[in-house]
C-alpha cells in the first residue's frame, strides 16, 4: 500500500520504530530515553528533512497515551488519597500557577507583548505535563507515597484550572487582542460557575453511579472467563468514560480517566486492569514524545537564544522556586519540597494546547507558541537530570544526623515528619538479620499463597513489595517486609541473600523478574531460585539467567490434570469425583 494512504500506520510505525533505536542509543549513553524519543518525534517532524509524519494523527495517539496513563495512576489513588493532600494540593497549586503565569506575563511585556499574549504565554507556561511527571514518578517508585500523592494532587488541580482557562479564554479573548477592556465580571462568574457547575455534576456522577457501575462491568468481565474480554472491558472504560467526560460535562481527557481508574482502585480487580492497560500504556505513551517532537522547530533556538533560555529559565527555575517555598509554607520538609519541585520543572500537553489556542484566538504570537514548544522540550529533557540530582539531595537530607549541619549553600536541615521517614525507607533499605531465611519477591495472588505456606512451614521469611496493601497483608502474616521494587540493586541488597536459603520470585513481568533472578545468582551463586513464567520463551528466559525451578501456570495445570486422571484409571482407584 502506497505510504499516503496508510498515514496512520507510518506514523506509529515509523514513530515506534525510530523512538526504540534512539531511545537505545540514549540508554548507552546513560540518558533518559525520553531524550531519544524527544529526537525521533524531531526527525519525523516538518522542520527536519526525510519523512513527515501526520501530526494530527500523532497527537490523537499521544492523547490516547496520556488517557491510559491517566487511568494506571487513577487505579492506585484512592479518593481518600485525594482528599488527604487537597489542603496542600489546591491552595499550593493555584498560587503556583499565579506565580507562574505573572512570570511569563512579564518575559512577554519585554518582548513587546500585549496583555493577552502574556497571559496565555504566562499559563501555557504554569502547567506541568502529566506524561512526564507521573512517568518520573513511576521510575523512582515514588507514585504511591505521601509525596506521590501531593503531586499527583497538585496536577489534578492544574488539570481542573486549565479546563478553567480553555473555557474563559475564547469569552474574552477578542476584549484583551484589542487591548480593550475583557467583558464584564458578571459574564466571567457565569462561565466560571457553568464550567465548575459541569464538573461537579462530573464528578457526582463518577461517585455515585460509576462507583457502582465501572467495578460491576468490570467483575462481569471477568467472569466471563475471557481474557480478552476483560483487556478490552478495561480498555473501554478508560478511553469511553475519558471522552464521555469531554463531550458531555467538558472536562479534559485526562481528568475524565484518573477518576475513572479511581473509582475502580476500590475493586480487588483493580491490580489486574493496571496489568491489562500496560502495554498499550507505555507504547502511547512513548508516541506522546514523539508528537512533543515534531511540533519542535529548532531555528527557534538559533533565532532567538535568549528568549529560550529565559522561558526555560521560568520552567525550570521560577516554577520550582515557587512550588518549593509553598511547599515548605505548609510545614513540609525541604526534602519533599524538593521533590515537588522537580516533579512540576517540565510543562506538555495542556501548554500546546493553550499555546495553540491563543495563536487561533489572535492573543499570542507564533514566536509565543514556538518558545513554548521549545521550553517544552528542552525542559522535558532537563527533566530527569534535575530530578536525579534532586533526589540525591533528598536522600542525604532525610539521612542527615541530628545536629549535624548540611554543606554550605544547602537548604537548612529539617527532622522530616513520620511519613518522610517511612517513605526514605524503600530507597535504601537497611539489610534484613534474617539467615538461613526464604526471600520471596511480590505478595500477590501467587507471591501471598506461597508466603502463607512457607510461614505455615516456620520459615523465616523476607518478603518484597510495593504495594501498600500487599505490605500490609505480608505483616499482618508474620513475614518481615521490604517496601521496593527487588529490581532495584540498591533494594535487594537488604535480602542478604549471601545467608539465604532460597528464593522465590511470583511477578507476573518476566523481564523484572528476570532482572531480580540474574541479580540474585551473582550475589549468591549457591541459592536455590524459583521463578514464575507465563510461556516457553520466558522460562528458557529465566533458566539462562540462573533461575533453578521456573513454574509456568499452564503446564502445571496439564500435569495436575494428567496425574489426577492417572491416579483415578489405576488398577482398584475409587471411582471418578471431586478431590
Amino acid at each position: 500500500m502506497p505510504e499516503h494512504h496508510a498515514p496512520l500506520v507510518a506514523t506509529i510505525a515509523l514513530g515506534l520504530a525510530l523512538a526504540f533505536a534512539l531511545g537505545l542509543a540514549a540508554h548507552r549513553l546513560r540518558l533518559s530515553p525520553i531524550v531519544g524519543y524527544l529526537l525521533a518525534g524531531i526527525a519525523v517532524g516538518p522542520f527536519t528533512p526525510g519523512f513527515v509524519a501526520d501530526q494530527q494523527l500523532a497527537d490523537q495517539l499521544a492523547e490516547i497515551g496520556v488517557i491510559l496513563l491517566m487511568f494506571a495512576v487513577g487505579l492506585h489513588f484512592s479518593l481518600d488519597d485525594l482528599m488527604s493532600v487537597r489542603a496542600i494540593a489546591l491552595p499550593g497549586a493555584v498560587a503556583q500557577i499565579a506565580v507562574a503565569t505573572l512570570l511569563g506575563t512579564a518575559l512577554a511585556w519585554q518582548f513587546g507583548w500585549g496583555l493577552g499574549a502574556g497571559l496565555v504565554f504566562g499559563l501555557a507556561l504554569s502547567v506541568a505535563s502529566t506524561v512526564v511527571l507521573v512517568r518520573a514518578l513511576q521510575e523512582r517508585r515514588i507514585l504511591e507515597t505521601e509525596r506521590g500523592r501531593i503531586a499527583v494532587g497538585w496536577l489534578v488541580v492544574e488539570d481542573l484550572a486549565m479546563v478553567l482557562a480553555l473555557v474563559v479564554l475564547p469569552a474574552v479573548g477578542d476584549a484583551l487582542a484589542a487591548g480593550g477592556a475583557a467583558p464584564g465580571g458578571f459574564g466571567i462568574a457565569v462561565l466560571v460557575a457553568l464550567t465548575l457547575a459541569k464538573v461537579g455534576a462530573f464528578v457526582a456522577v463518577m461517585l455515585v453511579a460509576g462507583r457502582r457501575a465501572i467495578p460491576w462491568l468490570m467483575h462481569y468481565a471477568a467472569h466471563t472467563g475471557s481474557r480478552e474480554l476483560f483487556r478490552l472491558a478495561v480498555y473501554a472504560i478508560a478511553l469511553g468514560v475519558a471522552y464521555a467526560a469531554s463531550a458531555l460535562f467538558g472536562v479534559s481527557f485526562a481528568l475524565g480517566a484518573f477518576f475513572a481508574g479511581m473509582v475502580l482502585s476500590g475493586s480487588q480487580l483493580s491490580q489486574r486492569a493496571a496489568e491489562e492497560a500496560l502495554p498499550l500504556r507505555d507504547a502511547f505513551a512513548v508516541l506522546f514524545f514523539v508528537s512533543v517532537g515534531m511540533l519542535f522547530d529548532p531555528r527557534i533556538v538559533v533565532q532567538a537564544p535568549l528568549a529560550v533560555l529565559a522561558t526555560v529559565a521560568i520552567i525550570v527555575v521560577g516554577k520550582s522556586l515557587a512550588a518549593l517555598l509553598i511547599v515548605r509554607a505548609f510545614g513540609q520538609s525541604w526534602a519533599t519540597g524538593l521533590t515537588i519541585a522537580a516533579s512540576l520543572a517540565q510543562i506538555g500537553e495542556f501548554s500546546f494546547i493553550l499555546a495553540g489556542l491563543g495563536v487561533a484566538l489572535g492573543l499570542l504570537p507564533a514566536e509565543g507558541r514556538d518558545l513554548v514548544l521549545a521550553g517544552a522540550i528542552l525542559s522535558i529533557l532537563l527533566n530527569p537530570l534535575l530530578f536525579g540530582a534532586v533526589e540525591r539531595r533528598r536522600t542525604r537530607l532525610v539521612r542527615l544526623p541530628a545536629g549535624a549541619e548540611p554543606a554550605p549553600g544547602a537548604p537548612p536541615a529539617v527532622a522530616p515528619p513520620a511519613r518522610e521517614e517511612a517513605e526514605a525507607a524503600p530507597e535504601a533499605p537497611p539489610a534484613t538479620t534474617l539467615t538461613g531465611h526464604d526471600v520471596l519477591v511480590g505478595y500477590g495472588r501467587v507471591g501471598s499463597l506461597v508466603g502463607a505456606g512457607l510461614l505455615a512451614a516456620g520459615r523465616p521469611l523476607l518478603v518484597f513489595e510495593e504495594r501498600a496493601e500487599a505490605i500490609a497483608a505480608a505483616r499482618r502474616a508474620g513475614a518481615e517486609v521490604v517496601a521496593g521494587n527487588a529490581a532495584d540493586p540498591d533494594v535487594l541488597a537488604a535480602a542478604n541473600l549471601a545467608a539465604a536459603q532460597r528464593l522465590f520470585v511470583t511477578v507476573p513481568e518476566a523481564f523484572e523478574a528476570g532482572q531480580v533472578v540474574e541479580q540474585a545468582r551473582t550475589a549468591n551463586p549457591a541459592i536455590e531460585i524459583i521463578a514464575r513464567a507465563h510461556s516457553d520463551e520466558e522460562v528458557e528466559y529465566l533458566r539462562r539467567l540462573g533461575a533453578d525451578l521456573i513454574v509456568m501456570g499452564e503446564r502445571e495445570i496439564a500435569h495436575r490434570m494428567l496425574a489426577h486422571a492417572a491416579g483415578r484409571d489405576a488398577p482398584g482407584a475409587p471411582p471418578a469425583g471431586r478431590d
